[in-house]
C-alpha cells in the first residue's frame, strides 16, 4: 500500500522541493500541500493521509496539545517534524521523526523509508507488548535513562536493553519521541506525565 503524505509548510519553495523528493519514491504519494494547519484535520480525512510532515514553527506554543488532539482524532497518522530553523528540542518530542532543512536528498529518502517501515509495523495487528515491556516503554516515554529504569524496576541494564530491543522490534519505532507518541496514543501515559 502506498503511503499518503500531507506536507504542511509555509514556504512554497521548501514544500515543492520536498514534495518532488517524496513523489520520486514509489511507495509515497504527496496528496496535499498546505501552508497552515488551520483545516489540517479535515484535510487528513478527505485525503486519507497516513503521514503528516509539518513544520513545528507553524504550531508555536500549542505544538504538543495540537498534535496530541490530532493523534487522538487520527491514530493512523505518523507525525514528522520538518525543521527549518533552530528549535527547542522539547518541541520535537511529540513527533515520530524529524526531517531537517539541510538533509540531503538521499537522507530524506532514507528517513521516509524508515517512516514507511514504522507505519507498516504500527498497522500490524500483532503488536502485543508484555507487561514488563509496557512498563519499560512508559519509563522511556517519560524520559528515563536505561540505568534509572533498571534501578526503579530492580533489573539489570542488560535486561532493560533487551526489553527496549523487543519494543522496537514489535512496534517498529526506534526513536524515543516515536515511543512517546506511541505511549500517548495507546493511553499508556498522560500528557501531563511529560511535563
Amino acid at each position: 500500500m502506498r503511503n499518503r503524505v500531507i506536507i504542511c509548510e509555509a514556504s512554497e519553495v521548501i514544500t515543492i522541493g520536498l514534495a518532488d523528493i517524496i513523489d520520486s519514491m514509489t511507495q509515497f504519494d504527496v496528496v496535499a500541500r498546505i501552508d497552515n494547519p488551520e483545516h489540517l484535520s479535515e484535510k487528513i480525512v478527505s485525503s486519507d493521509a497516513n503521514l503528516l510532515i509539518i513544520n513545528p514553527s507553524l504550531l508555536g506554543y500549542q505544538n504538543k496539545s495540537f498534535l496530541s488532539q490530532l493523534g487522538k482524532d487520527h491514530p493512523q497518522v505518523t507525525f514528522i517534524a520538518l525543521v527549518t530553523t533552530h528549535l527547542d528540542h522539547a518541541m520535537l518530542t511529540p513527533y515520530n521523526g524529524v526531517i531537517e532543512i539541510n538533509d540531503t536528498r538521499s537522507k530524506i529518502m532514507s528517513k521516509m523509508e524508515g517512516f514507511a517501515q514504522s507505519e507498516t509495523s504500527k498497522n500490524a495487528d500483532d503488536v502485543e507488548l508484555s507487561k514488563r515491556e509496557t512498563d519499560v516503554l512508559v519509563a522511556v516515554a517519560k524520559g528515563m535513562m536505561n540505568k534509572e529504569i533498571a534501578d526503579q524496576m530492580n533489573i539489570s541494564i542488560h535486561t532493560v536493553i533487551s526489553h527496549r530491543k523487543n519494543i522496537t522490534r514489535k512496534t517498529g519505532i526506534k526513536s524515543v519521541s516515536g515511543l512517546t507518541v506511541y505511549a500517548l496514543l495507546n493511553n499508556l501515559i498522560d500528557e501531563k506525565d511529560l511535563i
